[in-house]
Order: C-alpha cells, then structure tokens, then sequence
C-alpha cells in the first residue's frame, strides 16, 4: 500500500558551544515519501523532471549514482534487519526545486505496526558534505527495538562534514515522529567539551502544489539557496577564529 506524500515545512537549528560559539536558525522545506509511490501533486515528480522533484539517484549509494529504496533495504538486511518485519520504508529528505538540490542530511526511516500504529524501528542518517562526498549512519537499538521520542541512539563520528569540526567524539541522535509533528535533534560532542546542537522540527501537512509554490517563494533557489547559506555560516566562522580543516579523505565503508 502506498501513501501520498507529506510536506514538512520545517525550521533547522544549529548551535556551537565552546571555543569559537555560533548559531543560526533557517527555514527548510522537506518532503516526507514513500520511495516505491509516484503518487504527489502536479508539480511533485519522481524520477522525472518537475517543479519539485526526488530522484532515486540522488539517494542511496554513491552522489549522482544512486539505487533509492533498494539499497536502503539491503543496507538494513545485511545489518541484520529481518525485512518481514518493515511494513513501511520512507524518506525524508529535501526536494529539488527546478532541477536543483543540496541535501547536507536525508533520512531513510524503517517502520513495524505495532498495535496498529507505526513504530520506528531503523533510521539511516544519509549525510553528504560540500565537498561531495556521501556517508550514512545506521542508527538503531539492540534487536531493532522501537525508536522512542525519550531514546538517544549513539554512533561514531567517522566522516569530515563541517571543516570546522573534528572527525572525532560520537553523534547522538534523537527521532519523533509524531502524528502531526517530525522533530530530530543531533548532537555532536568532541572531547575538551566542544558540542555542536542540530535540530529538524516541523509538521506533517499533505503535500500540494501550493505548498510547493509558496515553499518556492519563500525560500527560492532550492539547493543553491542551502549551499549559499552554508558558506556564508562557514565565512562567519571563520571570523570568529574557528580552525579550519582540510578535507580528509572520505571512509571507505559507506555505512558506520
């Protein structure tokens, strides 16, 4: 069974303590999907050219070359994930608007019904970096218990994102995805307690063609906007004396 999509008109927060301290707080626009549907408004395509579209290939498996919901799949089987259990598999990410789309963070989010009710069981945090590369997280409990709104799943940070950051100390991830409302909060911590705070919280609203419109009009540009709007948080960083690092290379495993 397939589901139409969601739009979550949403605010992203991001927030560094320590030695060089700085935050910003954008508006974003996500789309909330079930990768195996072509359902959607008129100007939301898949696959296919659109106002507002996603593309498999900017998802899943290497930038530009990717399988979509396959590979998300076969990512969590061989994690040891039982796929009998998935009743549901989707995505959130951001769309591209007339062609273009920088996603920093997409999610692939594995659901089981339980007592009617989805429950969240498996999320792969799909992470690219300016420098375009691609690393993912799988996060999950032991067993691949419910992800509860109360739960910090904790993972190892192995891929340069920020060149202003280390590629050290852990990221803890905190998911809810309510009936009305997606909120996530990542927290990344480096020893000499540098901390890094980022936030996704927004509602669940059908996805519509005026959506998309006024989503345009308020933030045009699309992934030209989000790319613009990192360089310019990275250049003020930079003025407030934060080290910069350059690129490592990228770890070989796809999935940490």
């Amino acid at each position: 069974m397939t589901r139409w999509p969601e739009h979550i008109p949403g605010t992203t927060v991001h927030a560094r303590k320590g030695r060089a301290e700085h935050s910003f707080r954008y508006g974003v626009d996500y789309v909330l999907i079930d990768p195996d549907s072509q359902d959607g408004p008129r100007l939301f395509a898949r696959n296919a050219r659109g106002f507002a579209a996603v593309q498999d290939r900017d998802h899943g498996g290497p930038r530009g070359d990717g399988e979509g919901a396959p590979w998300a799949r076969r990512v969590l089987a061989e994690r040891g994930l039982d796929m009998a259990r998935v009743d549901q598999l989707l995505l959130l990410t951001q769309p591209s608007f007339l062609g273009m789309v920088f996603n920093p963070v997409s999610f692939w989010m594995a659901f089981e019904t339980r007592e009617g009710r989805p429950a969240l069981i498996a999320v792969i945090a799909e992470v690219n970096n300016t420098f375009g590369d691609r690393h993912s997280y799988l996060c999950a409990k032991p067993g691949f218990a419910e992800i509860e709104k109360s739960d910090i799943v904790h993972t190892t940070k192995v891929f340069h994102v920020s060149p202003f950051r280390e590629i050290a100390g852990h990221y803890s991830f905190r998911f809810h995805m309510g009936e009305e409302r997606v909120s996530i909060l990542i927290l990344h911590g480096e020893e000499g307690g540098e901390t890094l705070f980022a936030t996704l919280a927004g509602p669940r609203l059908r996805l519509t063609s005026w959506g998309l419109l006024r989503a345009a009009l308020r933030r045009p540009f699309g992934g030209a906007r989000v790319l613009s709007l990192i360089y310019w948080q990275a250049l003020r960083l930079k003025l407030k004396g934060a080290n910069y690092r350059t690129r490592p290379e990228p770890p070989t495993e796809e999935i940490t």
